[in-house]
């Protein structure tokens, strides 16, 4: 049975590199960035140099010609991050993403998954941690901050192609990935006894092989239609994590995500070492 043909973009990027060796494996790949080396500097094979910020989609079009499904990583991000130049950025992010989901419409693609973030609800997220809301879930949109923001209307633009309202009743179908932490490395670099920094670590942890599969399943789930049957999604990228304060049930009901990994298992000394540090002890 032939691979299905799926086009990731940022592929030289950080959430590229987690996804990129499951991926390659499962699927034809098609790898587009606007650098062909990742932040260290190692070049990432296969990759095509293509520059999808142009508005002039036929300059890259051939790439997403017969592709199954599009993942959509790419972030454009300016080095001067005051507040005019960090909005302005983020505008441009808009337009990127407006320029891969048309283009991936234009040339029929069924689906789309696109990388967003947990700050997409930061407004939220200090009550949750606080306890004073039980659970962050995808349908709550606020933010305090312009990354944040742009991710919303990132969301949003997705909403209108699977819709297929403005697109001549053919939707573009589309699962938007709220990611969390995906490094080993966040509560480590948490203050020793900051017990709040140190929850919002455990909270946010996604492992390697779990944002895979959710990836996998958002590209490979036949259906993936919500309430009102438009198939449009929104999924929180984090794993089984008991201190957990987004809300995975829709994943896991709608794509049978099954995540294997559990931040306080995985990181059990750490979490001794803090509450030590605290002057706490577990029980």
């Amino acid at each position: 049975m032939p691979k299905r043909k799926v086009v990731l973009t940022g592929a030289s990027g950080a959430i590229a590199g987690v996804l990129l060796p499951a991926l390659r494996e499962r699927y034809d790949l098609t790898l587009l960035d606007q650098r062909a080396k990742d932040k260290n500097g190692v070049e990432v094979e296969g990759v095509r140099v293509v520059d999808l910020m142009n508005r002039d989609r036929d300059s890259y079009r051939q790439f997403f010609a017969g592709a199954d499904a599009v993942v959509h990583c790419a972030y454009y991000r300016l080095q001067d991050q005051g507040d005019d130049a960090y909005f302005s950025s983020e505008l441009e992010n808009l337009q990127l993403a407006y320029n891969v989901y048309q283009v991936a419409w234009e040339e029929g693609a069924r689906r789309l998954v696109a990388a967003s973030t947990n700050h997409a609800a930061d407004f939220y997220e200090n009550y949750a941690l606080n306890g004073r809301v039980p659970m962050v879930t995808p349908d709550q949109n606020a933010s305090d901050n312009w990354y944040g923001w742009a991710k919303i209307a990132f969301e949003q633009i997705g909403q209108v192609y699977a819709s297929g309202v403005t697109h001549s009743g053919r939707p573009l179908e589309n699962a938007q990935i709220r990611i969390g932490g995906p490094r080993e490395t966040d509560l480590a670099e948490a203050p020793l006894g900051d017990l709040r920094r140190m929850r919002r670590a455990l909270a946010v942890y996604i492992s390697q092989r779990d944002m895979s599969q959710l990836f996998i399943k958002s590209i490979e789930t036949d259906d993936i239609r919500n309430d009102l049957g438009v198939p449009f999604q929104i999924f929180y990228g984090i794993s089984a994590n008991s201190h957990a304060i987004w809300s995975i049930a829709n994943a896991r009901r709608v794509i049978g995500y099954a995540p294997q990994d559990n931040s306080e298992e995985r990181f059990f000394d750490l979490i001794q070492a803090h509450m030590k540090a605290a002057g706490m002890t577990s029980r």
